[in-house]
């Protein structure tokens, strides 16, 4: 999955925006990438609520990780075939969709089969894919440009065998007789809610997640447009430059994703950790305001891949131990996906507000440390885990 999140927002569609309409490059992108993004996250708690009510011989989950990844499959061949901006939108937006129905499922996993006890070590191993999934996205995106056709046919492949490679190892048991709760349009509605005053340290783990993730996304999701108006570089440079970038950043997130999840169990801690992975982003993203080189944003990349390695390795574990009901992990889990989904939308209008208004390229980085500062700050409120 992250390899395609990789692949086509760190690369390819950027790259491909640029080719189709180079003169507006920065508002197409923010189009394309905002409004997909903004459909994502109706996608992953509504594949939430009904992967919870689904009865199958296969499980509840199975049946939506294989349909979205091949509808999505689909949807990415359709932006590689495309040549104007209407059609990439289009197909980006059924991705988003589609991929989402799988991946908001997929969330569900770790509470579904994990005790609390071993969540830290879990998100430990998610977090390493997510990191080994988005360097090689990046470097693949960046090798195929401009065959945007075959770098989309190889994604789609790739998300397709993985997600059935997944189902048949590890399978679920058949849920056929399971009752299912109560539904009805109140229900549907509340797919979308969680009472902050009832769960407030739900609320505060919603607000911290969504708050970190749109200060690293305001600076990720425009990396190839910043390497060539903040560094200077051209087009051909900044894509040969990008999986550089992505792979100083990796060594950074694999130092701290191995060791922070395990030692969180052991210490019993969760706040500490996702609290201290926002000041270490923050210190990254300050480099570039007084380093504006390739020297500059390497070591942005390598301090920032610490700070986001224990946030991906740690904060996911927190988030299972608030969640408010056993019985609508799914639900929840696409809940507080949204701040994960959300940054998306957010990030590139942002980022294209901020660049065309509030002062260039050199005004991300300011507003990206504040996101995450007040982020780590919320994450603090919670109660309920140590």
């Amino acid at each position: 999955m992250f390899l395609v999140w990789g692949a086509t927002t760190g690369v390819l569609l950027q790259a491909q925006v640029q080719v189709i309409d180079p003169i507006n490059k920065e508002s197409s992108y923010a189009l394309v990438a905002g409004v997909g993004a903004l459909l994502a996250i109706f996608a992953q708690p509504i594949a939430g609520v009904i992967s919870d009510r689904t009865r199958s011989r296969f499980g509840k989950r199975a049946p939506w990780l294989v349909g979205g990844a091949v509808v999505g499959a689909i949807g990415l061949i359709g932006i590689g075939s495309a040549n104007t901006i209407l059609q990439v939108f289009l197909s980006w937006c059924a991705v988003q969709v589609s991929l989402n129905f799988t991946q908001g499922p997929l969330s569900a996993v770790l509470p579904d089969r994990v005790p609390s006890e071993r969540r830290g070590l879990f998100s430990s191993v998610m977090g390493l894919g997510l990191l080994a999934g988005m360097l090689c996205g990046q470097i693949l995106g960046a090798m195929l440009v401009p065959n945007f056709l075959l770098a989309y046919l190889l994604l789609g492949g790739f998300v397709v065998l993985a997600i059935v490679a997944f189902v048949l190892i590890n399978p679920q048991a058949s849920n056929v007789g399971e009752p299912r709760k109560p539904f009805s349009p109140a229900v549907f509605f509340k797919t979308f809610w969680v009472n902050p005053l009832a769960h407030p340290d739900f609320f505060w783990a919603f607000v911290g997640r969504l708050l970190i993730n749109t200060g690293y996304t305001l600076i990720s999701t425009y990396s190839l447009f910043i390497l060539q108006e903040f560094v200077g570089l051209t087009l051909a440079e900044a894509l040969g430059a990008l999986p550089i970038v992505a792979a100083v950043g990796l060594v950074g997130m694999l130092i701290t994703t191995l060791t922070s999840g395990p030692l969180s169990d052991r210490l019993r801690r969760r706040r500490v950790f996702v609290f201290a992975s926002s000041v270490i982003l923050s210190v990254g993203l300050f480099v570039p305001l007084v380093l504006p080189t390739m020297g500059g944003i390497f070591a942005y990349a390598f301090i920032a891949g610490l700070g986001f390695g224990v946030f991906q390795s740690v904060d996911t574990a927190l988030i299972t131990e608030v969640l408010p009901d056993r019985d609508d992990f799914g639900k929840d889990l696409g809940v507080i996906n949204i701040a994960a989904t959300l940054p998306q939308t957010i990030a590139p209008a942002a980022a294209g507000l901020i660049v065309l208004r509030l002062g260039g390229y050199s005004a991300l980085f300011p507003w990206a440390i504040a996101f995450v500062l007040i982020g780590g700050l919320s994450v603090w409120m919670i109660r309920s885990v140590r």
